[in-house]
């Protein structure tokens, strides 16, 4: 019996927000062909989109339930969701990989709405799209990114509750670092400690774990591991995503292994104090440009090549909205968010934070366990 993560009424919930902003826009149906849409609307939940071969098409119209067109392979786990209208096709297929029976779905429908912007992917072959649109030429397809973004950036507190067990499973592996890592290792056995430990302690899976180490500070904070020894007077950072029922935390710590030097002493106070400042400032009603603005002031350092210093979370590692300057997006109530500052030390070398929280009404709640001010020291 495959157990799907929330109950029907989590769905229903979604759906009919979905349906009212739809019907606000005039637009018929959305239409959607990526994992975290139709997880969203469904509940569907399984590693086989690694495989690029087969695509995945949901349909949620105005009124009704949403109506999957699927590869005959995903028919039995999809029929364990909470939808009823499920159309399947054979695929891989030399001719056609369920265009004809998508085209038949979605024939009644006159403004089609797709996410088109920022951070949005299109997961079938661009010229099935076009051959798509060649056979629904009455059709419109027009951008749906924003409604889809803002039915997601918030939380349900079932979805609330999962990210915060995670984050949880990721502290506590974090507060057994004296455990794990020790000078002398390589950052390939630092890595797989770390990885064992989260799936020790209950998370499910820990598909993102990147990292630096460096003297004094690091080069850049996506590295892969390597055979790099930890040495006396270096920075440890791991940051990770682990996931719990497909949602994630993704929030980093530093170590120092020895005694720390000044500079990065200075440097890990003030990334924990703008984390404080932009919490300070993260009610519903500012913006993620206010949040932004409230880190950089603390660090003392400009906008730069910084990009952004936060995102959404949830079942993606990271999700709108952006924390820059730019994103005047409002913050509600149930936005889950990250607050990432980072800041540089020269000569190629910096260092960057990150906790978890939920915008509350008042102040936010950190699903983390904050970070002190005094980095964390390995062997000293």
């Amino acid at each position: 019996m495959v157990e799907v993560d929330f109950p029907v009424d989590e769905f229903e919930a979604r759906t009919a927000r979905a349906q009212e902003k739809m019907h606000a826009r005039g637009i018929d149906a959305l239409f959607f062909t990526t994992e975290a849409e139709v997880r969203y609307f469904t509940g569907f939940r399984t590693l086989f989109w690694q495989s690029p071969t087969r695509p995945w098409f949901l349909i949620v119209p105005t009124r009704g339930m949403p109506v999957a067109v699927i590869p005959q392979i995903g028919a039995d786990l999809m029929r364990a969701c909470w939808i009823d209208d499920i159309r399947t096709f054979a695929a891989p297929h030399p001719t056609d990989d369920g265009i004809a029976l998508l085209a038949d779905a979605l024939k009644d429908y006159g403004r089609i709405g797709m996410p088109m912007g920022r951070e949005s992917t299109l997961r079938m072959p661009l010229r099935d799209l076009e051959a798509l649109r060649g056979r629904l030429r009455a059709t419109e397809f027009v951008d749906a990114s924003d409604l889809v973004q803002q039915l997601r950036m918030v939380k349900s507190e079932r979805e609330i509750g999962l990210l915060r067990e995670i984050c949880g499973i990721g502290s506590q592996s974090f507060a057994n670092a004296g455990n794990l890592f020790a000078r002398g290792q390589t950052l390939k056995e630092v890595f797989r400690a770390f990885r064992i430990d989260l799936l020790a302690r209950g998370a499910d899976d820990v598909p993102y774990l990147v990292g630096g180490a460096g003297r004094g500070g690091y080069g850049n904070v996506i590295s892969p591991p390597s055979d790099r020894v930890l040495a006396e007077g270096d920075v440890l950072m791991l940051d990770t995503g682990a996931t719990k029922n497909g949602y994630f935390c993704d929030f980093d710590r530093n170590f120092a292994i020895g005694p720390a030097g000044e500079s990065v002493t200075r440097a890990h106070e003030k990334l924990v104090h703008a984390v404080t400042a932009a919490a300070q400032v993260a009610r519903p009603g500012r913006t993620c440009a206010d949040l932004f603005k409230a880190m950089t002031a603390t660090l003392g350092q400009g906008e730069g090549d910084i990009g952004r210093l936060g995102h959404g979370l949830g079942m993606q590692l990271t999700e709108p909205p952006s924390i820059t300057s730019f994103d005047r997006t409002v913050l509600r109530d149930g936005m889950v968010l990250t607050l990432e500052p980072s800041i540089s030390l020269g000569d190629g070398k910096m260092m960057v934070h990150e906790e978890n929280i939920v915008v509350r009404d008042g102040a936010p709640q950190f699903l983390t366990v904050p970070a002190s001010p005094e980095i964390p020291v390995i062997g000293g």
